[in-house]
């Protein structure tokens, strides 16, 4: 079932994020940032860093797999007797090749209503391009190909990595500050009789502006996510074409402009796979990905 596979993942991830930042914190000699005499800064820093950065690039190095696992991707052969996977195959190379890719992309296809595709992978030289059969089965041959171009363009641009190095300096800077506000607060809070602030006070404290300065870290990594989306289709329209690209979008529209209400209650995809968003108030600020009327709109307007 998915969600036994997602989660035995997410321990499986979590398992290997605790050792082997374990191994490194020890080896480095990174046992703690409290002395007698305050936070050593330093210390805390290098700390935070180690744990920032390790999960994000540990979830990297395990997104095809993870991909394949939960999302039930099979990869296609590029001998498929199926003519329509053959020149999916065939069009996620040619357009590989355009983009000046040194190794092209694994191609998959995952059952699933929802038109949708995504990119994903540890670096340019090992990615994966996956499309749903959703996609598949309700647009026609220039519409994919403006997606795949778009997904291509991830590719090349090297988003995958870029998002993660971005997520990690994030996780990195929310561990700091959550860690030296939680030991102030609870200095302050603590008694006359008492040498040493509160442990539990501080564990508390760090634990909700935890969770608090991930919010506010969430929104700089979802405008990074939009931005990089507008370049994605400007790198899709110099690849597929702008007209191609353009229809892809309007097709997107059209598709998915009927409501959450409205969509397929069996939806598989990863939100932040999603080649489409549509989400309004504060809600948008957390958003991945740009309205695609506001897409549509660059997308006319751009130069290319």
């Amino acid at each position: 079932m998915v969600w036994m596979k997602r989660i035995g993942l997410f321990l499986i991830v979590n398992v290997l994020v605790m050792v082997t930042i374990s191994f490194v914190t020890s080896m480095l000699g990174l046992r703690g940032y409290l002395t007698p005499y305050g936070i050593d800064y330093g210390q805390l820093m290098a700390f935070c860093l180690i744990w920032g950065m390790a999960g994000s690039f540990i979830s990297l190095m395990l997104s095809k797999v993870m991909a394949k696992w939960m999302m039930g991707v099979q990869i296609i052969d590029p001998t498929v007797s199926d003519p329509r996977l053959r020149e999916l195959v065939s069009m996620v190379y040619r357009l590989s090749d355009q983009a000046g890719l040194s190794a092209r992309p694994e191609v998959g296809v995952y059952e699933s209503p929802e038109v949708n595709a995504f990119a994903t992978g540890p670096s340019k030289s090992n990615s994966l391009v996956a499309v749903s059969t959703g996609l598949l089965n309700r647009m026609n041959r220039d519409e994919v190909e403006g997606v795949i171009g778009h997904e291509v363009a991830h590719v090349a641009n090297g988003d995958m990595v870029t998002m993660t190095l971005l997520q990690g300096i994030i996780n990195a800077f929310v561990m700091f500050f959550a860690r030296v506000i939680g030991y102030f607060v609870a200095n302050a809070l603590r008694s006359n009789d008492e040498e040493r602030p509160s442990y539990f006070v501080q564990s508390m404290v760090v634990f909700v502006l935890d969770i608090l300065l991930s919010i506010l870290g969430s929104i700089v990594v979802a405008w990074f996510s939009r931005w990089r989306e507008f370049r994605a289709d400007r790198g899709g329209a110099t690849l597929a074409g702008k007209g191609k690209m353009i229809a892809a979008l309007e097709s997107l529209k059209a598709l998915h402009n009927i409501g959450p209400a409205h969509e397929p209650e069996n939806q598989e995809a990863i939100a932040a796979f999603k080649i489409s968003s549509r989400r309004g108030g504060f809600l948008s600020l957390l958003s991945t990905h740009p309205d695609l009327d506001d897409r549509i709109a660059a997308l006319k307007a751009a130069q290319l």
